[in-house]
């Protein structure tokens, strides 16, 4: 019997121990599959509200060197996130075989 579903190695938006990155086998049905989407779902939605802040607080001339400092940090923060989630999904999209992410000396996860 064959089956149809396939296996991918999936980046999570999360790092492991020591910042290395953390992946899961799986066919993206799985639970851990499902809280990496719940988890970028929410760190998109972070993203789009600094981007909107950060429109506001440059707008006003009063924000101090503090406050952009403090945002520029979180700016960062959601900037780091987004292009995770982007190498993860860019990773699964079909391509030329023999492509697929990167060699890691982390073992993945198995989606359960």
């Amino acid at each position: 019997m064959t089956s149809d579903r396939t296996e991918t190695v999936r980046l999570l938006p999360w790092s492991g121990p020591e910042g290395k990155p953390c992946y899961v086998v799986g066919d993206g049905t799985g639970y851990v599959s499902r809280m990496a989407d719940s988890v970028e779902s929410v760190q998109l939605g972070m993203a789009a509200q600094i981007l909107d802040h950060a429109a506001d607080m440059l707008a006003d001339h009063k924000a101090t060197a503090a406050q952009l400092r403090f945002l520029a940090a979180r700016m960062a923060e959601a900037l780091r996130d987004v292009r995770r989630i982007a190498e993860s999904r860019g990773a699964r999209l079909p391509g030329p075989a023999g492509e697929g992410p990167e060699d890691d000396t982390e073992s993945p996860a198995t989606d359960v």
